[in-house]
């Protein structure tokens, strides 16, 4: 019998073309501060617009997701794109990253809070953690309703708090909410060397 999550996540992708999926913004927006080579992980990829961008500028890219659709969709893709990128179906909750095997982890729309000390041991000295997700303090009805699935203020902060932080954004509901980042929160912090 199909895992009733893995089922639900195979459906969604089932009809969804890769060729769509997009880097998550603050990947794309803060590319220069990637390595300029070593291993890089899309953790919860879906389709991999996050491991496509990666493998793209060079990177030993890997990208994980619980739905075999989505992970089979992405490596079949990166191959017709003349890219190397190991997509595989992983439950990230019980095979979390072993520690110190990556220098790249980018993780956007995906929020498993107990996870976050796994993350932080599995970037190497220096490692990149690139996460981008929604947060309560919403402007309109984009993103998941079920509050466990969104930040609270600041939160994506204290997750990563032994992280040295190079960027961060969440401007919840002040000022213009027509403009800026809103309903999401944005983090690249490196892991300190040793």
């Amino acid at each position: 019998m199909t895992d009733p999550l893995v089922r639900k996540w195979d459906l969604r992708y089932e009809e969804a073309d890769p060729v769509a999926a997009r880097p998550c913004g603050v990947l794309e927006e803060y590319a220069h501060l990637l390595p300029a080579r070593g291993r890089a992980l899309d953790l919860a990829c879906g389709l991999g617009g996050n491991a496509v961008f990666l493998a793209r500028l060079g990177l030993d890219t890997t990208g994980w997701d619980l739905s075999p659709v989505a992970t089979t969709k992405l490596g079949d893709h990166a191959k017709t794109q003349g890219l190397s990128v190991r997509a595989e179906a992983r439950d990230v909750l019980s095979l979390p990253p072993e520690p110190d095997s990556f220098d790249v982890i980018v993780v956007s729309y995906f929020l498993e809070r107990a996870l976050a000390p796994a993350l932080v041991r599995a970037l190497r000295p220096e490692g990149r953690l690139f996460y981008q997700t929604w947060t309560r303090e919403a402007v309109d009805d984009r993103g998941p309703r079920n509050p466990a699935f969104r930040l609270a203020p600041n939160e994506l902060l204290a997750l990563f708090g032994n992280l040295r932080v190079m960027v961060y954004r969440e401007e919840g509901r002040i000022g213009d909410t027509a403009r800026g980042l809103r309903n999401e929160a944005c983090l690249v912090a490196t892991r300190p060397p040793r």
